[in-house]
C-alpha cells in the first residue's frame, strides 16, 4: 500500500492537456428522431379521469336570479315604531361642539384697542449699562446688576489657543518645480536592469504549470514530514 507521502508526491493531473475537447452535452445538431427508442404513452384510467373537465354542481344550475320578486306582502308592509326609531340616525352627545376655525376672525373692538402707558412700558427692550463692578440692566424700573468675575490662571491657560509643533511642515504643493540637475541625471545601467518587467512565458507557450521539478522528485521526507503526513488516531478504522 502507497504511503501518504507517495500520494502526495504524485502530480496534479494537466487538464489543460486537451483544450479543444468538447462537452458531451453539448451537440451541434439534434439526435436523429427513432421510432425504436420512442417510449409510448398509455392512458390509465385514473388520468382520464383527472383529464375531464369540472362539472358543475347541482347549486349553480338551481341558483336564482340575481332580480328577486319581491312580494305583494312585502310591498304593503309598514315599519313599526321600533324600526322607525332604530332607522334614526345617532345623535351627537351633549355638550359636543363643532370644531374651532383655524382662522377665527378678530372682533372690531380687538381691531379698534389702543396699549395702555403700562403696556408700552413693558414692550420696551432692555438697556445694558457698562458700571465699573461689571454690568447693569434695566428694565420695567427693575436693576440688575451682574458683577464682574476673574479668571484664574489656570482657566487662563486653558483658554489658550493650542500651539502649533516646532518641527510642524505646511502641506506640500501639488505641483513643484524641478531642479535642473534633476533633469539632467542620466540612468544607471543597474536602475534599466530593475527596470526592466519580469519576463514570463505566456499559456500554451512551453509552459507548464504542473511541472515538478527534479530537485524536488529527488527529495527524501524528513521523519517529521513523515510524522506530520501520517492521518489522525480518530479518523483511522480499525
Amino acid at each position: 500500500m502507497a504511503s501518504q507521502i507517495d500520494l502526495l508526491a504524485h502530480p496534479k493531473p494537466n487538464l489543460l492537456k486537451f483544450p479543444d475537447r468538447r462537452s458531451v452535452y453539448w451537440l451541434d445538431e439534434l439526435p436523429a428522431e427513432s421510432k425504436k427508442n420512442t417510449t409510448t404513452f398509455e392512458m390509465t384510467s385514473r388520468l382520464e379521469q383527472l383529464a375531464q373537465n369540472k362539472q358543475a354542481g347541482h347549486f349553480f344550475e338551481n341558483r336564482r336570479s340575481s332580480e328577486w320578486v319581491v312580494s305583494a306582502a312585502a310591498l304593503k308592509a309598514r315599519p313599526s315604531q321600533r324600526i322607525c326609531s332604530l332607522a334614526l340616525p345617532r345623535e351627537p352627545a351633549e355638550g359636543w361642539q363643532l370644531d374651532r376655525q383655524l382662522l377665527v376672525p378678530w372682533s372690531v373692538a380687538v381691531q379698534t384697542v389702543r396699549a395702555s402707558p403700562r403696556i408700552c412700558q413693558l414692550a420696551q427692550p432692555k438697556r445694558m449699562k457698562m458700571m465699573s463692578n461689571g454690568f447693569s440692566a434695566e428694565s420695567s424700573g427693575h436693576t440688575v446688576t451682574v458683577p464682574t468675575v476673574t479668571p484664574s490662571a489656570r482657566l487662563l491657560h486653558l483658554a489658550s489657543p493650542k500651539q502649533v509643533h516646532p518641527q510642524h511642515a505646511l502641506d506640500r504643493p501639488v505641483s513643484w518645480p524641478i531642479p535642473n540637475h534633476i533633469l539632467k541625471t542620466s540612468a544607471s545601467e543597474r536602475l534599466h536592469l530593475l527596470a526592466r518587467p519580469k519576463t514570463r512565458q505566456a499559456l500554451f507557450e512551453a509552459y507548464d504549470p504542473y511541472s515538478i521539478s527534479p530537485a524536488a522528485r529527488a527529495a527524501t521526507a524528513s521523519p517529521r514530514l513523515l510524522e506530520l503526513s501520517l492521518p489522525l488516531p480518530r479518523k483511522c478504522k480499525t
